[in-house]
């Protein structure tokens, strides 16, 4: 049956079955896979799916069902699906379905693919020109290409029905380089809507590199260290600590910034934003995932904290005005809170400038152990890093094998400057590098290097 059919049959079947108010949650997507190595394609996929969540209140609860049939035996399911997930419901906070009055801007989320073929060449040129830059590369771990487009509806009984489409190609690889007893691998992504924006040469060569710069790593000695952040780390370490700023988790008592709204908590050089329009981030949406319309929001402002990031139902519970940042995983997945594009606004130095202005320290490149090593409700973080040492502003000798330590809130007031290189390295948190002052750093007894 038709989908506009089915979602008519369905909200007809969800008012004789006493739901007060009902919403289909639409999502049509189509995603390409490939992966390369040693000059073959060792993996290819292509699918296509459609999938439609259905909320709807009864006796004052939401109930949730979902399916990937569009037929009538379907309606009877979902319908069932949902009156027992109401009726099994211990929330009693107020839901929401909002009433979709408000117009959303259109964004120019979509962008040209490519046909498979050209995909395929493009993951077998990646490894190339990885392997062409040095000798010393022999081998690409993971060397992956992708692309997909999503379609997102929602309809509700209350009349909205809104839809927008979005792309996304991106490219991934992991070059291995070998010197005498030494071992290091380098990366490199890439995200753009259209996929002639993404160049195998230069992904191959920058990844390629990372891996031959990073040869013959080794600890420093244990102590405190300026360091700068690499834009890649603090990105990760930025959307490690996100859930701190959702409202979800303040009203959970998961969040320090719980009470903190108009105090500085971080440096003035530090304005955090979620800016779900700006295109150039890959989280990008005009509405949110109960139609809500889509604003910029300035999070902390020149060290401020100006606002909690926040869906319907925890806007009520705060009374105030939702910002937009309802979200679900999927077309199955319940409502709750998360960020766009979520980001610190760029400074005016380049990285150069930065690394002048540290004088002597480390770079950290990557942070890895996030999963385990950070939390998001205390803040701290102990983390394995990789790195380079630098003296009078240059770069000297790759680092491994530390642990950077810290507290990512203490963090945020101890940054000296924010760098002008923001990038958003696969989805919508980016960063650029950012001078952080001192860290803690765990690595040998002794340094025969120094």
């Amino acid at each position: 049956m038709k989908i506009d059919e089915f979602i008519q049959k369905l909200f007809q079947a969800a008012k004789a079955a006493g739901f007060s108010v009902a919403e289909a949650y639409l999502i049509e997507d189509e995603s390409f896979k490939a992966m390369a190595t040693n000059q073959e394609i060792t993996e290819y996929a292509s699918n296509a799916t459609r999938g439609l969540g259905l909320r709807a209140m009864l006796g004052g609860r939401m109930g949730y069902a979902s399916t990937e049939a569009f037929d009538d035996a379907a309606i009877n399911w979902l319908i069932g699906g949902a009156r027992d997930s109401a009726t099994l419901c211990e929330d009693t906070d107020e839901a929401l379905i909002y009433d979709g009055r408000e117009s959303v801007l259109a964004l120019p989320l979509t962008g040209e693919d490519a046909p498979a073929e050209v995909k395929l060449a493009f993951a077998l040129e990646l490894e190339r020109q990885a392997k062409a830059y040095d000798p010393r590369v022999t081998h690409v771990g993971y060397n992956i290409v992708i692309t997909g487009r999503t379609n997102v509806r929602i309809v509700n009984t209350y009349g909205l029905d809104k839809q927008y489409g979005e792309s996304v190609c991106g490219a991934y690889l992991m070059p291995v380089a070998h010197e005498g007893d030494s071992t290091a691998t380098g990366f490199e992504l890439r995200f753009a809507r259209n996929f002639t924006d993404l160049d195998a040469s230069a992904l191959g060569r920058a990844a390629a590199k990372r891996a031959v710069d990073a040869l013959h790593a080794s600890p420093v000695t244990s102590g405190c260290y300026r360091v700068v952040i690499l834009n890649l780390a603090m990105t990760d370490l930025l959307e490690a600590f996100s859930p701190a700023f959702s409202a979800e988790n303040v009203q959970k008592e998961l969040s320090l910034l719980k009470g903190k709204l108009g105090q500085t908590i971080a440096a003035d050089c530090v304005t955090i934003v979620d800016d779900p329009l700006r295109t150039e981030g890959f989280a990008s949406h005009p509405f949110d995932a109960e139609g809500v319309p889509c604003t910029r929001h300035t999070v902390v402002e020149n060290g401020v904290f100006r606002t909690f990031l926040h869906n319907l139902k925890t806007a009520r519970k705060d009374g105030v005005a939702s910002t937009g940042n309802a979200s679900k995983a999927g077309y199955a997945g319940s409502v709750r809170v998360s960020p766009t594009n979520f980001y610190l606004e760029p400074g005016t130095l380049g990285f150069d400038e930065l690394l002048k202005r540290l004088g002597d320290g480390l770079v950290i490149t990557e942070v890895d152990g996030l999963h385990a090593g950070a939390d998001a409700v205390s803040g701290d973080f102990s983390l394995l890093s990789k790195g380079y040492t630098v003296k009078n502003g240059q770069r000297v000798r790759p680092v491994e094998q530390i642990t950077v330590a810290g507290n990512f809130f203490e963090l945020l007031k101890n940054i000296e400057v924010v760098g002008s290189d923001l990038r958003f390295p696969s989805g919508g948190f980016g960063s650029p590098s950012v001078d952080v002052g001192t860290l803690s750093v765990a690595g040998k007894d002794t340094d025969a290097d120094a």
